[in-house]
């Protein structure tokens, strides 16, 4: 009897270590499971960025700074398992909130990017697209520029040094961060040739002009304008001069000839630089865009005022308006106006 009793004890303490055992091992599995998915907790998304120099060290450390990462041992442990530290690539990621480190490790692991919204508008130069990309993009703005002034790379793509700048129209498109140079370039290329649809092509065809040459047109356009609702008016005067063998005489051709967008006032000095884009001395269109022209200044040009106007000129009030004349002497009493208020200002 005694004995019987012994082995009941017994048995006894074998079920509770084994249901402490259990119980350890549940709450440990547990603890585990809710650390592994333990979801990042965070106000808004988290974008990290990884360039091509970049180790698994720094992809972790960005996670701690940037993302407060759940928990760096647990996440270590994960991405060994899953073996992220020798798959690092560069590119632009995602965390939102309530997303899991296993899901996280996944998308890095992948490449599975958010993409970048690119967005350039208001440039003058390739110098300017070029830092305002870089700003943006992983892309280097020294190495875009050489890009752009490659003759080879124009040429790729069906343009010159001159008018290269034409294929980039300002908007807004979404580009992987990490993208390549050649890959943004023909990217850029592709949204130039969806562009220019059959009906801008048939607009372009009707004024006379080539699409780069509305490009360049439109920049002079809109160089010339400080209102938009002056740019199909200062396009269609532009025109007439061509239409009738007119030199343009552009002030905005001598600030790009050279190089100061800054002058207040054209000299006669200043017209006699010598420069393909001196509208003074030179007959026709200069031969590339003096400006990156945007999607409303290349629509003006495309469908321009029709008037009889061939000179215009800068109001006496320097509202950056400006009086519109059919024939000369009413340009000179125009241009006499704004002179004497330039010099009662005192901008010579």
């Amino acid at each position: 009897m005694e004995q019987v009793k012994k082995k009941k004890k017994g048995k006894k303490i074998v079920l509770l270590v084994v249901s402490i055992i259990f119980l350890s091992l549940v709450t440990a599995g547990v603890y585990l499971y809710n650390t592994v998915f333990q979801p990042f907790s965070l106000p808004e998304t988290v974008y990290i960025h990884i360039d091509r120099e970049m180790s698994y060290e720094d992809v972790v450390k960005q996670l701690k700074e940037e993302a407060s990462l759940p928990s760096e041992e647990i996440f270590r442990l994960l991405a060994e398992q899953m073996n992220y530290p020798n798959k690092v690539r560069s590119g632009r990621y995602a965390i939102e909130d309530g997303i899991t480190m296993p899901d996280v490790i996944r998308r890095l692991r992948s490449g599975t990017q958010a993409p970048v919204k690119l967005t350039f508008n208001n440039l003058r130069t390739a110098e300017n697209f070029a830092g305002r990309v870089s700003q943006q993009l992983m892309i280097d703005s020294l190495s875009l520029l050489n890009a752009l002034n490659d003759p080879a790379n124009a040429d790729k793509f069906g343009f010159n040094n001159y008018t290269f700048v034409a294929m980039f129209i300002p908007n807004t498109y979404e580009v992987y961060w990490d993208a390549s140079i050649d890959n943004l370039l023909s990217r850029m290329k592709r949204e130039y040739d969806l562009f220019w649809n059959a009906e801008r092509k048939n607009k372009a065809e009707r004024i006379g002009l080539t699409p780069v040459q509305v490009s360049t047109l439109a920049s002079i356009v809109e160089e010339e304008a400080t209102y938009a609702d002056e740019y199909p008016i200062v396009a269609g005067l532009y025109l007439n001069r061509l239409n009738r063998g007119m030199r343009l005489e552009a002030d905005p051709t001598i600030k790009f000839a050279l190089g100061d967008f800054t002058l207040r006032r054209i000299l006669f000095r200043h017209l006699e630089v010598e420069s393909p884009y001196n509208t003074y001395k030179n007959s026709g269109l200069p031969p590339g865009p003096i400006r990156i022209p945007s999607i409303q200044g290349i629509d003006a040009t495309l469908s321009p005022q029709q008037h009889e106007y061939l000179f215009m000129c800068s109001k006496d009030d320097l509202s950056g308006r400006h009086n519109f004349a059919t024939t000369h002497a009413e340009h000179s009493r125009n241009a006499a106006a704004y002179q004497r208020t330039l010099n009662t200002r005192g901008i010579y």
